[in-house]
């Protein structure tokens, strides 16, 4: 899993919807962490309709952790379909694994969401849901910012990681999600090579933990979504093609069984000859993935 694959990916989804509506109102490049740092910005757009408020969706790129300024290509991915379903749509930088080791990418995705939660009326949104996203290392933090929801520090044997993080002004705010989409993200760091066994040392995770995963199992644990599953998290829709040659498919699968043992799988979706991207993302699964989050937007 090569850093130029994931970049092949990000310029096919913007390809894919660059033709596609923006809002009437919109901010961009907001700076969540109170620094002058491009990868701690933001952009928020608004539909056309005009409403009051806007409940609102966070949509996390896809880049396998290298990518640290490419909110607009998630916009240009999934952005279109969420803002003619109504929602804002918030498109989130972070830091890159060559920025910072992990927890600072969650660290990051956390922070974001507290300054939406204490801006919400400035920037015209309904903080009572908070849907979140993403496809790929997207897929990722989405999916773990949704099974961490008010976990603050984690303890694995001898290591602990501070997942919440201090980054930002917004401290006193909640970072939780109320729903989450994933699209075809990396779930269990340990099953990421053929399903059976972690990748190597030069592997994306290896760069992001700084480590040789098979040399460290609990720090492998620590960022695998699928170790922080429990009853209080929220609900999931997950979709993955099962033709994906970069993250496994049985990473969606496994995501999928242990989300339906504790009652929080929505639908796990199999696109046949889904790419990663490429097939997967089509009008039916966007569709899915919009229908969802207003499903889930009413339970507010």
């Amino acid at each position: 899993m090569k850093k130029n694959i994931f970049y092949s990916i990000i310029t096919f989804t913007t390809v894919l919807n660059c033709l596609g509506q923006t809002s009437d109102k919109q901010w961009l490049n907001l700076n969540y962490a109170n620094d002058t740092k491009e990868y701690h910005n933001l952009d928020i757009h608004l539909p056309k309709e005009e409403k009051p408020n806007y409940k609102a969706i966070i949509v996390i790129y896809g880049s396998a952790w290298f990518g640290n300024n490419l909110k607009q290509a998630a916009f240009d991915a999934l952005g279109k379909q969420l803002l003619e379903s109504g929602f804002a749509v918030v498109t989130v930088n972070h830091r890159a694994s060559t920025d910072a080791a992990y927890p600072a990418q969650i660290n990051d995705i956390k922070a974001a969401i507290r300054f939406i939660r204490g801006n919400a009326t400035k920037y015209n949104i309904d903080d009572s849901f908070i849907g979140i996203t993403g496809y790929s290392s997207g897929g990722h933090l989405a999916s773990l910012a949704g099974t961490t929801n008010n976990v603050k520090n984690f303890t694995i044997n001898k290591t602990i990681i501070d997942i919440e993080g201090k980054v930002g002004n917004y401290l006193s705010f909640n970072s939780s999600v109320n729903a989450v989409v994933d699209w075809f993200g990396p779930i269990d760091m340990n099953l990421m090579d053929n399903c059976n066994k972690p990748k190597g040392e030069n592997s994306p995770e290896a760069i992001l933990i700084k480590g040789n995963p098979a040399d460290n199992p609990d720090m492998i644990a620590l960022l695998s979504p699928i170790t922080y599953i429990d009853k209080k998290d929220p609900s999931f829709l997950v979709i993955h093609g099962d033709a994906d040659n970069v993250v496994p498919y049985c990473q969606s699968k496994l995501f999928s069984e242990a989300l339906k043992k504790k009652k929080l799988l929505t639908e796990f979706i199999t696109v046949p000859e889904g790419q990663h991207g490429p097939i997967t993302f089509n009008d039916s699964t966007f569709k899915k993935m919009c229908d969802f989050f207003l499903n889930e937007s009413k339970k507010q």
